[in-house]
């Protein structure tokens, strides 16, 4: 059988981080559930923003969210309205005093949720998945990625059974500690089914693992 890690979290404390910087052994359960929280509304009401990645850090009662967005203008609104608005409802989530902070992601093309949320929508919108996938692979090299795999499964093109395929360009060395591969997954609710996708991309080696190259 194979085993499947998840790339990020196999590289945790080594040169990735966790999505949630805080401690506390009195209220962990409480703020791990505000955490998901969090996350769940953010991801559900900015479907549309491309938000890449959540990061939470908190200090006594506060707490501060880092938003990583494709399309920041979508979050902030006319005036930043749309921050103020965010942060009133997640406000009403947490016990914590809220902070956000929105940051743009530079480039889409070589961020691995992003990717693969772009091919799921093009799954759902009825576009063939080969050519989604192709297109992908083809934007990220051009983007300068060392290397990106990625995969679909379920019943793809409405085929009677589900099946996984995938294409890979360039290297994705999977078991290489200092390698610097994002991860990301993505769903495509179809008519005739979900279908999954999975996106690796492999950006450089990272000799010094506290010189991790910045997010976007």
């Amino acid at each position: 059988m194979g085993q499947k890690v998840n790339p990020i979290g196999f590289r945790l404390g080594y040169i990735t981080t966790w999505d949630s910087k805080w401690v506390s052994k009195k209220n962990y359960a409480k703020w791990l559930h505000e955490d998901i929280r969090l996350r769940q509304y953010i991801r559900k009401n900015l479907e549309r923003a491309g938000i890449s990645k959540v990061f939470i850090e908190r200090a006594g009662s506060k707490a501060k969210v880092n938003i990583h967005t494709a399309r920041p203008g979508i979050v902030i609104g006319k005036k930043g309205a749309g921050v103020e608005t965010l942060k009133a409802e997640l406000q009403k989530l947490v016990q914590s005093e809220v902070f956000l902070q929105i940051k743009e992601v530079r480039r889409a093309e070589l961020d691995a949720q992003l990717v693969a949320e772009s091919v799921a929508q093009q799954l759902v919108n009825r576009v063939a998945f080969r050519r989604a996938m192709k297109k992908a692979v083809a934007t990220a090299m051009k983007f300068g990625a060392k290397g990106i795999k990625i995969q679909c499964a379920g019943r793809l093109g409405g085929a009677e059974l589900s099946r996984t395929e995938w294409y890979r360009e360039g290297r994705v060395p999977l078991h290489t500690l200092r390698a610097d591969i994002d991860y990301g997954l993505g769903v495509a609710k179809t008519t005739y089914g979900t279908i999954g996708v999975k996106v690796w991309i492999f950006k450089g080696e990272v000799l010094d693992p506290r010189r991790r190259p910045a997010a976007g």
